[in-house]
């Protein structure tokens, strides 16, 4: 994931973590807008990158994330070279080892291309399963305004 920090203030002023995300040509398929498997691999960078973000050292070596559910709504579309900025954020508490985490795609135009809810489960890696997501992360993400940062690809070498 190639990134590097952001000035936007379109990103700072919503809630929650945000990335600037533009499509690169890869990105597109024969329609000549992004691929819908594409927009699922740029929410779970998204959610990934959030993590790492907020997440302390510790919970991160110890922790993995897996999707169990993704419920995804296409508005949409978006050309080669256009940026959307994707945002996440928790808004409940989770249940046991699973929270759902919220996505919106906001093209350049403003309207939403794409938004999606999905769920989470926290895996001990230790233990090799699930756990109760510990209350001190569930803190951090549900107070956490987040951060924003630029992404050129979502993916891919930088």
């Amino acid at each position: 994931m190639r990134s590097g920090n952001s000035n936007s203030s379109e990103i700072e002023k919503e809630p929650g973590f945000s990335l600037s995300i533009t499509a690169q040509p890869e990105d597109i398929d024969e329609l000549g807008h992004v691929n819908n498997a594409v927009w699922v691999r740029w929410i779970q960078e998204l959610a990934t990158a959030h993590w790492n973000a907020i997440a302390p050292a510790a919970a991160i070596e110890q922790y993995i994330w897996v999707v169990t559910r993704h419920e995804i709504d296409y508005r949409g579309n978006v050309g080669v070279g256009e940026s959307v900025i994707g945002r996440t954020w928790i808004s409940e508490p989770p249940k046991g080892a699973r929270f759902w985490r919220n996505v919106s795609f906001t093209g350049p135009d403003g309207k939403i291309k794409v938004v999606a809810k999905t769920n989470w489960a926290i895996i001990d890696q230790a233990k090799g399963r699930a756990v109760r997501v510990p209350s001190e992360l569930a803190e951090l993400f549900l107070n956490n305004q987040g951060a924003g940062i630029a992404v050129d690809g979502a993916s891919g070498e930088g």
